[in-house]
């Protein structure tokens, strides 16, 4: 018997709103959560499970101020994956802790990594390993300098 397809989470507003006060504040209570969308703890646990258990969460970050690590790199990769296997080179990134994030994108690029390492030596050899990924054809890298 064949697999039955997997369906994809479709959110709602509560859904919606969630997601929207855990991106202000990751680390709030699920009590402080229920009462500010006017909803039970139970609705509010059952829907961040959901959420998670779905793929469409995937988990809680801290958002540190950009000054406090003045000593780390951060860049833009931008990779160009040949024929059909974007796939397989997206699970083979997602194995690189330096890379915080990765995208899909329309135009050019296959895929684009944010990067995040300590030294230049560390970058140097991030980039190096993604370019070693079969199926990366291409890329093209900008550290980023401040943000405004």
């Amino acid at each position: 018997m064949g697999q039955q397809a997997e369906t994809k989470y479709v959110f709602d507003n509560l859904d919606r709103t969630l997601i929207g006060l855990l991106r202000s504040d990751g680390r709030a209570p699920v009590s402080k959560l229920a009462d500010i969308m006017g909803v039970s703890r139970a609705t509010v646990q059952t829907r961040l499970d959901r959420l998670l258990a779905s793929g469409a969460l995937l988990g809680f970050t801290a958002r540190v101020r950009e000054d406090y690590a003045v000593n780390q790199i951060r860049a833009i990769m931008m990779i160009e994956v040949s024929g059909r296997n974007t796939t397989q080179v997206i699970n083979k990134l997602r194995g690189l802790p330096e890379l915080t994030a990765l995208h899909t994108t329309s135009g050019k690029w296959d895929l684009i990594a944010e990067v995040l390492v300590e030294s230049l030596s560390e970058f140097d050899s991030v980039l190096r390993e993604v370019r070693l990924v079969d199926g990366v054809l291409n890329s093209e890298t900008n550290i980023l300098l401040t943000s405004i």
